[in-house]
């Protein structure tokens, strides 16, 4: 009986083995055993080709090819997103599509399944932008008048074309995380009268502090949680329609004595954050910084890369290491071309600007039609959307495939790990929430580069295509 019993054991034991390894014959194998990849090259022939095939891993060897060496137990910055802004125009063009394809489309942008590529943050202006069709604020009043208790404030304009949008948006994604930019107070609150450049007078600091108080306040009725909110766009570019000169003096006034004092009043989580322009002028965040009372109430610094190198961030992280980085805005010329745009941009936003500490990375402008054409009298007449938006017709161009490459497999949560550099391989490497190893790399070679990628003591072998961005996951 006992024999039988045995037999009977060993028999069940050989047929389970025996199926394994036809599963394994047949290609069905782990997820530790395989690596799956979404290529871009610069020349188009590949847009987020994807595939999925066995992974070889092998003690670590000495080869002339270069090695990226990952190390998951070193732990750097927790990522917030990758994304764009969401302008007026952006939303405007979206209403306009038939919802079938709208909704396919934001589908595509904001779900996180097969062909989706999980975009999971944006920036909305304050107000208009200049890539809004018209110049307005939530407190529009008659010239010579003024309203110091807001009675008048309302995001009514809103209701068109921007919260129907961010509404379709959060019900594919709930938890994506939204950042508000100004790019001016109301008019009446500046010593010059207009849209365009002066500056915020004294007076105003408390009723403009309120009124971006009200602001959060007022989105979040509408089921929009503000996670964070920049004090101005581009503070030293008074030329925009519209825009503020706000020099780092008065940023560090505004936000110890008046900003952070309102908003910590409130219940609401928002973060603010100083700056938000060029790496050329590390100093400004870092005069409101240097100040304890403003830096206790200020959650980090934004940068644009119009100007100034990436590095500046990681010069701002030194001297405030408890202090966070962002990258918020850059935009794509339709005087560019795909191939340098999309390989600058990956490189010097998707790449570097993480690997100098900062948390998110926000292409410019999400849609813009044909001719670029919706934008405020003297915005600006060449910012290139993500996309393309004619009709319900549908132009994927650099930045949309640049965010593609961060944002479908490093979610929100996910932390950047360490990486080494080899010459010729700039990259950065991701743990997600579920415990993948993402890696981003670009090849700039004219020719494929075969390199070594080392996890834990163990290796294996990949290539790039020449002029090509590649994203691994583990």
């Amino acid at each position: 009986m006992r024999n039988r019993f045995a037999i009977s054991l060993l028999i069940g034991l050989y047929s389970i083995v025996a199926l394994i390894a036809c599963a394994r014959d047949e290609g069905e194998m782990t997820v530790e055993e395989r690596i799956t990849q979404i290529l871009t090259s610069a020349d188009g022939s590949r847009l987020l080709e994807e595939s999925s095939s066995p992974i070889e891993w092998g003690d670590e060897t000495t080869s002339q090819f270069p090695r990226i060496t990952i190390d998951p137990s070193t732990m750097l910055q927790r990522m917030d997103g990758f994304g764009y802004t969401l302008t007026g125009g952006s939303a405007m063009l979206l209403s306009q599509m038939s919802a079938v394809a709208r909704g396919k489309f934001l589908q595509e942008l904001f779900g996180r399944g097969e062909g989706e590529i999980g975009v999971n943050y944006l920036r909305l202006s304050v107000g208009a932008s200049d890539l809004d069709p018209e110049v307005y604020s939530y407190n529009d009043l008659t010239q010579g008048e003024t309203d110091v208790e807001l009675s008048a404030f309302s995001i009514a304009h809103e209701q068109t074309f921007l919260l129907p949008m961010l509404k379709e948006i959060l019900a594919i994604n709930p938890d994506i995380k939204i950042l508000g930019s100004p790019w001016s107070p109301p008019v009446w609150m500046k010593d010059n009268g207009s849209s365009i450049g002066g500056s915020l007078q004294l007076q105003y600091y408390e009723t403009y502090a309120n009124y971006l108080v009200k602001y959060v306040e007022a989105m979040g009725n509408e089921g929009v949680r503000i996670d964070a909110l920049t004090i101005q766009n581009e503070p030293l570019h008074p030329g925009n329609n519209p825009s503020l000169l706000m020099l780092a003096e008065d940023q560090k006034i505004f936000v110890r004595d008046h900003l952070g004092p309102a908003f910590a009043k409130t219940t609401f989580d928002t973060k603010l954050i100083v700056y938000d322009h060029n790496c050329d002028r590390p100093d400004y965040p870092m005069t409101i910084l240097e100040d304890p009372a403003a830096r206790e109430l200020v959650d980090g610094s934004a940068f644009h890369l119009y100007g100034g190198e990436i590095s500046a961030l990681t010069s701002v992280h030194d001297a405030y290491p408890d202090k966070h980085l962002y990258f918020t805005e850059q935009y794509t010329d339709t005087n560019g071309n795909f191939a340098d745009d999309f390989m600058w941009h990956a490189k010097s936003m998707h790449i570097d600007a993480p690997r100098n500490w900062s948390k998110n990375v926000l292409e410019w402008n999400l849609a813009s039609d044909p001719t670029a054409s919706i934008h405020t009298p003297g915005g600006c007449t060449v910012c290139l959307g993500a996309v393309t938006i004619d009709g319900d017709s549908i132009t994927r161009n650099a930045a949309y495939y640049s965010v593609a490459h961060s944002s479908k497999w490093a979610p929100d949560g996910s932390t950047r790990i360490a990486s080494t550099l080899p010459v010729g391989l700039p990259n950065v490497a991701y743990l997600t929430p579920s415990g993948k190893t993402v890696l981003v790399a670009i090849n700039e070679e004219q020719s494929p580069k075969t390199f070594q990628v080392s996890i834990n003591n163990k290796t294996t072998f990949l290539t790039l295509p020449a002029q090509t961005v590649g994203t691994f996951k583990f």
